[in-house]
């Protein structure tokens, strides 16, 4: 657990010494979702329907940008190679920064989802939901991004690459992240669609670390 704790600081010092990625991440988010209204228009029935799904989308291509850095960083210097060994499983080192990325990126993202949900005239009996919908959502974003991230490493323009491999895994989290809000909306329950997101977050949580690390072994062996 300490050598688990030691990579999450590591990182976070990192990220905090390149204090602009995570700051271009949250800015990306409020432009993303601030141009929706000048796109659309600014009547509020028409915000209030699609604020969800809005807020739902540019969070979730929000969380895409940082992705690639999560190992071509550590892959470029040398230094996942002497993190792969340590001591320590691979596994357990990858779970280590996919929790860094996401309290440096799906972290700040909810912090500033209140305000956008105000600003796209979210009702009021939808903000906890969206909230707690993304707080499920987002460490799955990270989960799946990781295995994104890992089976590009070495390859040649590999955020287009990226992108084509998680977009449609990410899809069946914002189906039910996006459900979650309108049911509450609709004044429908939303435990359901929380316990598939929770459900969706309990099978990544072992099985991306697992498949994140058996992608990096094969990018360092060749």
């Amino acid at each position: 657990m300490s050598r688990f704790v030691a990579v999450v600081k590591r990182d976070l010092r990192l990220a905090l010494r390149q204090g602009m990625d995570s700051f271009m991440v949250v800015m990306f988010f409020v432009l993303a979702v601030v141009l929706f209204p000048f796109g659309v228009g600014p009547e509020p029935n028409i915000l209030a329907r699609i604020s969800s799904g809005v807020i739902w989308v540019a969070a979730l291509l929000a969380a895409m940008l940082s992705l690639e850095r999560l190992f071509q960083t550590d892959y470029e210097d040398g230094s996942l190679e002497l993190l792969a060994t340590q001591p320590m499983a691979l596994e357990i080192t990858v779970a280590a920064k996919i929790v860094a990325h996401w309290l440096t990126t799906g972290l700040p993202l909810i912090a500033a989802t209140p305000l956008l949900a105000v600003f796209m005239n979210l009702p009021a009996e939808g903000y906890g939901i969206l909230i707690l919908s993304l707080a499920l959502g987002t460490p799955v974003l990270s989960l799946i991004g990781a295995i994104g991230a890992a089976l590009i490493l070495g390859s040649r323009r590999g955020g287009v690459l990226l992108s084509l491999l998680v977009l449609p895994l990410y899809i069946p989290v914002l189906i039910f992240g996006v459900g979650s809000v309108e049911a509450a909306l609709g004044g429908f329950p939303a435990k359901a669609h929380l316990l598939i997101l929770s459900g969706l977050f309990i099978a990544a949580l072992p099985l991306c670390p697992w498949a994140g690390a058996g992608a990096i072994r094969q990018a360092l062996e060749t």
